[in-house]
């Protein structure tokens, strides 16, 4: 993809590339075709996008600003175990495919009993958290399905994104 980017404008040409949601949240060929570009002596710049981080605050009627939010990619989440503010939201991103390496699933993701058994450490089994998945199209409902912690694995698909609402309030 990267390539795709950077040849026309090695040949003079004026390019745009579009991503779904953020162009700069998990898409790594946004972030390298600019390093390269500017690396190269071409003016490169990325322009904001609606993430799927807006559009979850927007589905769920949540704000952020209201508890706090902490936010973790789920593989890193899981490897790091950072502490949990319980009285703000948890948000883990891509938990379908948790533990994959090429982000994958296998055809669950390979670590997503021990992602649960980790949040069971930090919130009671019957803690309802939601299971979303931003809408690519527009006109077309989010998938929104709350469940109870210990049902969590039951409702993921590999584009899962968990939303852990805050436990106690400050």
């Amino acid at each position: 993809m990267v390539e795709e980017m950077l040849t026309p404008v090695r040949a003079g040409k004026r390019v745009c590339a579009a991503f779904y949601g953020h162009p700069g949240v998990f898409v790594w060929p946004s972030h390298e075709a600019i390093e390269q570009a500017r690396g190269e002596g071409f003016e490169a710049r990325m322009l904001p996008g609606v993430s799927a981080e807006d559009c979850l605050f927007a589905d769920l009627g949540v704000d952020p600003a209201t508890a706090g939010c902490q936010s973790y990619e789920a593989t890193r989440f899981l490897e790091g175990r950072p502490a949990v503010e319980r009285r703000a939201a948890l948000v883990l991103w891509q938990i379908g495919v948790v533990g994959s390496a090429e982000h994958t699933a296998e055809p669950r993701a390979p670590l997503l009993g021990a992602l649960v058994d980790a949040l069971r450490e930090i919130y009671p089994d019957d803690h309802e958290v939601v299971v979303y998945e931003a809408s690519p199209f527009a006109g077309v409902a989010p998938l929104v399905r709350p469940v109870p912690l210990a049902a969590l694995g039951a409702a993921v698909t590999p584009a899962s994104t968990l939303y852990v609402p805050p436990l106690e309030s400050f």
